[in-house]
């Protein structure tokens, strides 16, 4: 059993060919906690391990509670309690679909159509485990460039321990690093072909799944949450 230094609460696709081509692409199956073997494909300008490297450690996700330690007396079992009643309490989020995206960096796959329900979504799920999460360091906060916020996204900041949460959250499912611009379109062209076969219709946010961090800085699922509400 392995130990975890910080958890989150984020989305996961279940086990079919959407999971599939997620871990292949990034090369780490969070529900296996074991690296995959990145495909070569034409059309890249690098191999495409040399592309993911920084979303690779978490995994394929959507963040719906950001990562955060525990706080002091809380346990895993608590968390994950926690968790199980929210999505218990919580309904699904859905939408029609997914689509590419440029992120001012990165490539990622977010939403189409209205968010209204998966924005609630997100909200609850922070403000229902707040509780145990523990208070930011300064070393914690400093690491969110507070300079380069906003006023809102610094009080966000300091209440939630993350800044794009509330009415600020935008959620995503990261595919690359941050690129140069000549490598944008042909890692975009690549991405959409490989994704497109397998993209969800409707895409359904449909469970909670609980992450833990550990100690090499990856990310692993250790518990899925069907929403039930």
């Amino acid at each position: 059993m392995k130990d975890f230094k910080r958890y989150a609460v984020y989305y996961a696709p279940r086990r079919g060919d959407f999971a599939e081509a997620a871990a292949d692409w990034l090369g780490w199956d969070v529900a296996t906690g074991k690296p995959r073997l990145q495909p070569d494909l034409p059309g890249l300008p690098r191999a495409l391990a040399d592309l993911t490297v920084a979303p690779r450690k978490y995994g394929f996700h959507g963040t719906i509670k950001a990562p955060f330690r525990l706080a002091e007396g809380a346990s895993e079992s608590d968390l994950q309690t926690a968790t199980a009643g929210l999505a218990r309490r919580l309904a699904p989020a859905r939408m029609p679909g997914l689509r590419l995206a440029w992120l001012g960096g990165f490539l990622a796959l977010i939403p189409d159509g209205d968010e209204a329900g998966l924005t609630a979504l997100g909200a609850e799920v922070v403000r229902g485990l707040d509780g145990l999460r523990a208070p930011l360091t300064p070393e914690e906060r400093a690491r969110r460039k507070p300079d380069r916020l906003t006023v809102r996204q610094r009080e966000l900041l300091d209440q939630w321990g993350y800044p794009h949460v509330m009415e600020l959250f935008r959620f995503h499912l990261t595919l690359s690093d941050d690129l140069p611009e000549d490598e944008i379109l042909p890692v975009a062209e690549v991405a959409q072909d490989w994704f497109a076969p397998v993209l969800p219709q409707p895409f359904v946010v449909e469970d909670l799944c609980l992450f833990g961090e550990d100690m090499l800085g990856r990310f692993n699922l250790i518990g899925r949450h069907a929403l039930t509400g």
